[in-house]
């Protein structure tokens, strides 16, 4: 058994509407007098009402190329993952030497020595603690995450382990790049972070939800749909239309082959804790699952208070469902994300 002690979440310091991010789009992707008619609409259907930015968006125009960005990056992933361990660990009551594994991910920057590196002397955590820096999951690395926390755990009963994900999405908007790809990213993406604690089953205790099991999954020939394509300027964002498609194809199938394993049925789930990928994609998960009204509303609310943060999207959810859902003992819950691959993670919880 693994347990889930605390979820925190981090906020990046600048809060911003949806228009306001949009009139800021339009002045630096935009050509010169463009008619800015397809930016509207992808903003306003992308279901975001604010986003919080790790910039005011003054200075996003005067970012020179991915050094610049990724200096950025490195400086506020530092400052707002300590803030979120520490909220995390304080939640759980655990102090940073407490800590045997951290597992560090984001796919908005790069650093070495990582982030979780320049994490151990800032916080105090022991000098033999171990580091696991992910780069590439994507939005899938939260659910993924939480997944082989359980892995190392189970090996490991008495240790601790945490997740730490910061991922500055803001950092990655491609300047002078007018692509529908582009626009559909900066109409969904924002920036934060969050941390878990999770505990091996020889020192599990509290009201968090175990970790019951996991799942992975691969797509056939889906590599292309969604990633980046590493320019001098950055990360420019590859998103295939096709991704809802993808979901249709294969998530009913997967969700129920895993669920049946331990007795269940999707109607059996109480609690869907789902990555908000965007409209197109939310849609699809409920279609497919044939989920009741209501089911992913954790999920719709993240994803208009904050858009889609990528990797810490669906712990944000996660942690919102603790705060706000309270679920009854025993009741079980589905934890899901996707991303580049085209790839699945699917986490069974129970209270």
């Amino acid at each position: 058994m693994t347990r889930i002690a605390a979820v925190h979440g981090t906020p990046a310091p600048y809060r911003h509407t949806q228009r306001e991010v949009t009139d800021m789009v339009a002045r630096t992707c935009l050509p010169p007098g463009a008619d800015r008619r397809v930016l509207d609409r992808l903003h306003e259907n992308a279901r975001v009402r604010t986003r919080n930015m790790v910039l005011p968006l003054e200075r996003y125009a005067e970012l020179d190329g991915f050094g610049d960005a990724n200096d950025v990056f490195i400086g506020a992933a530092v400052d707002m993952g300590a803030e979120a361990l520490r909220g995390a660990l304080r939640t759980a009551g655990l102090r940073p030497a407490d800590v045997d594994l951290l597992m560090f991910t984001s796919v908005t920057g790069v650093a070495a020595p990582s982030v979780d590196a320049r994490l151990v002397g800032r916080l105090g955590l022991r000098s033999d603690v171990k580091r696991l820096p992910v780069f590439g999951l994507g939005c899938v690395a939260g659910a993924a995450g939480v997944a082989r926390l359980h892995d190392y755990l189970l090996g490991r009963p008495d240790d601790v382990a945490v997740l730490l994900s910061v991922e500055l999405c803001s950092l990655t908007f491609q300047r002078h790049d007018a692509s529908t790809a582009n626009l559909v990213a900066t109409a969904l993406f924002g920036d934060g972070a969050a941390a878990v604690v999770a505990l091996g089953q020889g020192r599990a205790s509290g009201a968090g939800p175990e970790v019951v099991a996991t799942r992975s999954r691969m797509y056939p020939d889906t590599e292309h749909v969604m990633g980046w394509d590493i320019r001098s300027s950055g990360f420019k964002v590859r998103l295939d239309p096709a991704v809802p498609d993808i979901v249709r194809r294969y998530l009913a199938d997967d969700v129920s082959d895993f669920l049946a394993e331990h007795g269940l049925k999707p109607k059996d789930v109480a609690h869907w804790v789902c990555h908000p990928g965007g409209p197109k994609v939310l849609e699809a998960v409920s279609e497919v699952l044939s989920l009741p009204d209501g089911a992913l509303d954790v999920t719709w609310r993240s994803l208009a208070e904050v858009g889609n943060l990528s990797s810490s999207s669906v712990l944000h959810v996660l942690r919102d469902t603790l705060e706000q859902r309270r679920p009854e003992p025993g009741s079980p819950g589905l934890l899901m994300a996707m991303g580049p691959g085209f790839c699945c993670e699917l986490v069974l919880l129970r209270w």
